[in-house]
């Protein structure tokens, strides 16, 4: 994975600060928010040409469908193939890819040259199969988090893709890419928080998480959610996300969990999966996570708090707001705050650069949502990626052969240290680091038992 750089002016940073009920009470509160801002101008004289990638889509499901609409925000996506075994899905998702051909055989995929990349949106228990067949066929692949809802698959997966020298291997890891934690990265790392003390995340929402079909087989297959023998429940489904911020953030590898779960309203309905689960994460240091989500009540939604003896930050809602303990010290950049009005409050933005900040009344008035989200950050990287590392292949064979794959690996790595303005992404490693941790963890919520985390679960051979 490209790691963030230390230094934040260098970040891509985009003015994300908009007037909501939510930052008004966050003010009320005593809340700094932290603000992302514009990117710098490039400094050069050519302007930066971004060669179309052609990519197909697997898995035509909610959120796949959620992909395509993404990919047609994107002007490096060039959607040639969209791909399910239900013709149905195929049908209702034509009209978001109309220059896509329709394919009901993933193979046909794979077996088409002129496709470079695959964006895998498939049930989490039908990753490896068509994961290590994409990446075989020497595909660049988008591979939607987790990885598999086993560990052994999830292993198998992320060992294909350390092989698979010369191909990008990109988890869903959207956090990861999201400009808005880049931009909270160094602030976190660097101390600003104080001691850490504990985390806490939460996903509300008062869903089924059932899709109905007239075919009852097929009903039971779009249903795999449901059932623990292909799903990795609500941590490894919506709380993987949370749980790979807090350690990719707070920079600690879990120890422990234990875990709860119960069904509280969707019972009778045949799924061993539970509505409504509870995990507590040790972490080196005394420090505690606490994750909780349902699909029994959706108040108060979806957060993340990082608990400091200096200051505490939440993240909400593509926002992020700093609470300062009454006792902490000055850091400095208090001093160049500025204060902004929105609404009938007024917030005090944290800025990097002040003078080319956006005022927080500029299109805030309706609360009108600005910002890209998260996963189209993640697809834009990955299409990114695709071509630059497609290039640097082709440059590096024309020179040198392609019988060398320890020497391509280098001459790639010394690519991706070397570039301007990095597409950060999660790579295999974080993409089965972040599985592990969510597989268990669902594992101790399903058995009411205390787990210790194991060094070796994590580490490929």
């Amino acid at each position: 994975m490209n790691q963030p750089d230390q230094n934040a002016a260098d970040f891509n940073r985009r003015n994300f600060l908009k007037g909501s009920s939510f930052a008004a009470l966050m003010t009320m509160m005593g809340g700094v928010q932290l603000m992302a801002q514009d990117a710098p101008e490039r400094k050069t004289d050519a302007p930066l040409v971004l060669a179309k990638v052609k990519v197909a889509v697997i898995g035509l499901g909610p959120w796949g469908r959620e992909i395509l609409d993404q990919l047609g925000r994107s002007a490096q996506a060039e959607v040639v193939a969209i791909c399910d075994s239900y013709p149905v899905m195929l049908r209702r998702s034509a009209s978001k890819a109309p220059e896509a051909a329709l394919v009901e055989n993933y193979q046909d995929i794979l077996a088409n040259k002129d496709i470079k990349a695959v964006i895998i949106a498939t049930g989490s228990h039908q990753h490896k199969d068509i994961v290590i067949a994409a990446l075989k066929a020497g595909k660049h692949v988008y591979c939607e988090a987790p990885l598999a809802h086993t560990i052994e698959d999830a292993r198998a997966i992320a060992l294909a893709a350390k092989e698979a020298v010369g191909q990008v291997f990109q988890p869903g890891l959207q956090g990861r890419s999201d400009p808005q934690r880049h931009f909270l990265f160094p602030f976190i790392r660097s101390g600003a928080l104080g001691k850490t003390v504990m985390a806490r995340a939460q996903w509300h929402k008062k869903d089924s998480w059932r899709q109905a079909s007239p075919n009852a087989e097929r009903e039971k297959a779009i249903n795999w959610r449901l059932h623990q023998a292909t799903s990795p429940g609500l941590i490894g489904e919506i709380g993987i996300h949370a749980l790979d911020q807090a350690t990719w953030m707070l920079n600690l590898v879990p120890i422990a969990v234990t875990g709860f779960g119960s069904t509280m309203m969707w019972k009778d309905d045949g799924r061993d999966v539970p509505d409504t689960v509870e995990a507590v994460i040790e972490f080196p240091g005394g420090v505690r996570m606490n994750y909780n989500a349902s699909l029994a009540t959706s108040f108060d939604a979806e957060y993340e708090l990082l608990y400091g003896t200096e200051a505490t930050v939440m993240m909400r809602d593509g926002k992020a707001w700093m609470f300062k303990e009454v006792d902490s010290a000055l850091l400095g950049w208090e001093v160049y705050a500025r204060k902004d009005n929105f609404y009938k409050e007024t917030g005090i933005a944290l800025v990097l650069d002040g003078s080319k900040q956006k005022k927080l009344s500029e299109g805030a008035a309706d609360g009108a949502p600005t910002e890209l989200p998260q996963h189209y950050h993640a697809l834009h990287a990955f299409l990114g990626n695709c071509d630059e590392v497609s290039t640097a292949v082709e440059d590096f064979q024309s020179n040198y052969g392609s019988d060398d794959k320890l020497a391509l690996a280098e001459h790639l790595a010394g690519i991706a240290r070397k570039r301007e303005q990095s597409r950060q992404a999660a790579g295999y490693q974080e993409g089965l680091t972040a599985t592990v941790f969510a597989l268990k963890v669902n594992e101790a919520v399903n058995t009411g038992k205390r787990i210790e985390f194991k060094k070796e679960w994590f580490e490929l051979a």
